[in-house]
């Protein structure tokens, strides 16, 4: 692979435009090669011989004038091709920036050579600027965790101690994050070499001989093994550097002065919050508080490492990408001007400062020794990133079910034409009866493979999807997984519907088979089943991280909402179909007569008045959802949103209305006339907000200022499909019926446009989110903290008046 693709690849997507412009970089180290090129030419051409015996004398004469030159100097002349470039550290009108003396400008194609080292100068020093602002956030947020560890330690001993210690056995376990690192960073530049890179080498591995008290290790061999460290490491590290001395914390009053933070996350804060209860609680110091706090701060710890480790990426990619650069630049211009750049480079901010892997180690010991036990290895593992393997065995799986489900569609349609099963007396009832049920796997599976093709192109395009939805490490389905499920379903599905085609009842029974007519039920159960199944099989986290979100949209007002609840919950607003299928599966298994295939679902009351509720409830979820942010948030666009769904409601209920009013005229204009202008606000919504389109004044006119697919008739073609879509369910206000098509197949057919108008509307969604984020270098989730000082609050007031 090319550097400048696996330079791409390497990207922190967040941080594109932070990152050295190696593409443009490389383009204008092009056009110098095509001008030499040019050159070179122009010199091979043949010269007339008058000309030639000319040049020859004046180059004899010049030759003669140099050497006579040289011998009356009395100083060493210097290579000019060596020193070609002179790079200094300027301050202009209050800015500190590097720039580049270019002293072959008189050359032919100088020129084109000074615009490079201007534009490499201004991409270096935007590189800088970008290291320097990030560095100087996490080394804030590294203050900040420090004074919440020294609280959690402080509850901790508290806690497991509730007659308390004497604070003078007990300091060795108070002692200060940024005092024990830099002691170790002290003994580690002692036992390194002068002038190697800090960032190249960590030695962390004496880090766990900090204890916190007794300790009793359970570990195996292997892992005892990387907790024993030699006493003169220890002592090294014990040993005030540098005149600095170790800092003692203070006492146990440090939790006179802390609260615990209430983040409005479940629904018992929310509940306290509406009844004017304080946002903040006294500390209470019991295991359950305990174990809140050390998994907030475990995940705070984890994210700022990942933020650490980013950053290290950024500076290592740059510097290379600067390396190669100027290798090329030598080449093509037959200079050695990459030794003086690149040691401008080294001994800049971006090359040798060492704040980041410092920090690097601070978290390392913190996590090692207070959230591991002291063992190296486990504390390690909760900091490194996972990444997902790529099994072949998932592709194989894939491809297996696939092959299946195209298989038994193929059957299903030969046994349908070969049996006319089209004029059979028995079809209506079957449409009537078992269609129902068995579209609902369609439209699950119609669904998981939108969402697969989302995720393919979020990959393609380098959407960070994992990210946005806050996927845990390692944790993230691939569109291969997401194909596995949707066509395991689809073959379990349609091996269940061949099973049971049958029209006829049993001659002698006067009924239909029991066990055939209860596979839709067992399919659906065996689903429910998998989905809620607690052992680490079947991609366990992503089925919880699924329920979890579930449960949140279902209890919409008394969660705080996240972007992966409320996208959910706009996926399920696409599939009301299904949920109007479920429950008819309760109607039809639970009061009706399966045996005989019959049932009197329609003409129940109980169950028109759940038509109406369980049409609407993904509606309901995501009004209360926007209502919630507009009072969290104070954004006044959310309280529009949530208009827009209060009409989808009332167009929903009243289309429910006047399909089960026998079709009643004014049942019929009050329903046109809202869903008209729901799917007019809602389309309005779609283009304007959702996918950020229909900009007058973008650089791309009636799109917007970026966009990730490089052809434009692609968006066009999106907005158009989405207006169509949008407006395909004012089907079941007007009726439509196509020749030798059943009602029920109409049904379907208009649900799944919309399920497909949702899979479309997935992938631009996340990719002006995604875009939203490049804008402002938002690559890192905000963690809630689990206490609060006062005297933050304090300062908080103060800037507030």
């Amino acid at each position: 692979m090319k550097f400048g693709k696996e330079f791409a690849a390497q990207m922190v997507p967040e941080w594109k435009t932070a990152y050295m412009d190696y593409d443009y970089l490389k383009s204008l180290l092009k056009e110098i090669q095509a001008f030499k090129q040019r050159i070179k030419q122009q010199q091979q051409q043949p010269i007339p011989h008058g000309m030639i015996r000319s040049l020859s004398m004046y180059r004899a004469f010049s030759g003669l004038l140099h050497r006579q030159q040289s011998v009356g100097s009395t100083s060493t002349s210097l290579d000019v091709e060596d020193h070609s470039i002179l790079v200094n550290f300027v301050n202009r009108n209050g800015f500190e920036k590097y720039e580049t003396t270019f002293y072959m400008q008189g050359e032919k194609g100088g020129e084109y050579e000074l615009v490079y080292f201007r534009r490499l100068d201004d991409e270096f020093n935007k590189v800088v600027k970008f290291y320097k602002s990030k560095v100087a956030e996490v080394k804030q947020e590294a203050e900040t965790l420090n004074k919440q560890m020294d609280a959690f330690i402080a509850f901790r001993i508290k806690v497991e101690n509730p007659l308390g210690w004497s604070w003078q056995d007990r300091s060795d376990d108070m002692t200060r994050l940024a005092s024990a690192i830099t002691a170790s960073a002290t003994a580690l530049t002692a036992s390194t070499p002068a002038g190697s890179r800090a960032s190249g080498r960590r030695s962390v591995e004496h880090m766990e001989i900090i204890e916190e008290g007794p300790i009793v290790n359970n570990d195996s061999d292997e892992e005892k093994k990387d907790n024993v460290k030699p006493d003169i490491e220890a002592q090294a590290i014990e040993k005030p550097v540098n005149g600095f001395k170790q800092h003692k914390h203070a006492p146990l009053q440090i939790l006179d002065r802390v609260k615990m933070n209430n983040t409005l996350e479940t629904p018992r804060s929310t509940i306290k919050v509406i009844l004017n209860a304080p946002k903040q609680s006294d500390l209470k110091f019991n295991m359950e508080n305990l174990k809140s706090i050390e998994n907030k701060l475990k995940r705070a710890l984890v994210e700022f490492y990942r933020k650490l480790l980013l950053l290290k990426s950024y500076s290592f990619l740059n510097t290379l990408a600067f390396s190669k650069i100027m290798k090329k630049y030598d080449k093509i211009s037959s200079r050695n001007a990459s030794k003086s750049y690149m040691n401008m480079v080294d001994s800049s901010y971006l090359g040798s400062s060492e704040e980041v892997t410092k920090l690097m180690e601070r978290v390392e010991v913190t996590v090692i020794k207070h959230f591991a036990n002291s063992n190296r290895r486990k504390g390690m593992n909760i900091l490194r990133p996972k990444t997902r393997k790529q099994r072949h065995t998932t592709t194989f799986y894939t491809g297996f079910f696939a092959g299946c489900a195209f298989a038994l569609i193929l059957a299903l349609i030969l046994i349908i034409r070969a049996r006319h099963f089209s004029n059979h007396d028995g079809t209506n009832k079957y449409m009537e009866t078992m269609f129902p049920l068995y579209s609902l796997f369609g439209f699950i599976v119609l669904h998981t493979v939108m969402y697969a093709g989302s995720v393919y192109f979020w990959r393609r395009y380098r959407v960070n999807y994992a990210f946005i939805f806050g996927f845990k490490q390692g944790t993230e389905l691939g569109y291969r997984e997401v194909l596995l499920v949707s066509f395991g379903l689809a073959a379990m599905a349609l091996a269940s519907v061949l099973s049971n085609l049958h029209m006829e009842m049993d001659p002698e029974t006067k009924d239909y088979k029991a066990f055939t007519e209860i596979v839709p039920l067992i399919v659906v159960l065996v689903i429910f089943v998998i989905l809620f199944l607690p052992f680490n099989i079947l991609y366990r986290s992503s089925r919880f991280f699924f329920l979890t979100c579930l449960f949140h949209c279902i209890l919409a007002p008394l969660y705080k909402v996240r972007l992966p609840d409320f996208f959910l919950a706009d996926q399920l607003t696409s599939q009301v179909q299904a949920f109007r299928s479920l429950e008819f599966y309760i109607c039809y298994y639970g009061w009706g007569d399966f045996r005989h295939r019959e049932n009197s679902c329609k003409s129940n009351d109980v169950f028109t008045t759940f038509s109406f509720i369980v049409s609407v409830i993904p509606f309901w979820s995501r009004l209360f959802q926007c209502l919630r942010r507009f009072f969290e948030e104070k954004d006044t666009p959310q309280v529009y949103n949530a208009v827009k769904y209060f009409l989808t409601i009332v167009a929903l209920c009243l289309r429910t209305a006047y399909s089960l009013n026998n079709n009643k005229l004014n049942w019929k204009i009050l329903a046109l006339v809202f869903s008209v202008t729901a799917a007019i606000v809602g389309t309005y919504w779609d283009l304007i907000y959702d996918w950020g389109l229909l900009q007058r004044q973008s650089r791309n006119r009636w799109l917007r200022d970026k966009l990730l697919i490089p052809r434009k008739s692609v968006y066009f073609g999106a907005m158009v499909l989405n207006v169509v879509l949008r407006f395909a369910w004012l089907q079941t206000v007007f009726s439509f019926k196509l020749s030798g098509l059943h009602t029920q197949n109409m049904i379907t057919i208009v649900a799944s446009l919309e399920i497909i108008r949702r899979g479309v509307w997935n992938f631009f969604r996340l990719e002006n989110e995604h875009l939203n984020n490049v804008g402002k270098y938002r690559a890192f989730k905000s963690v809630p903290l689990p206490f609060n000082y006062e005297e933050d609050d304090e300062e908080e007031e103060e800037e507030d008046e």
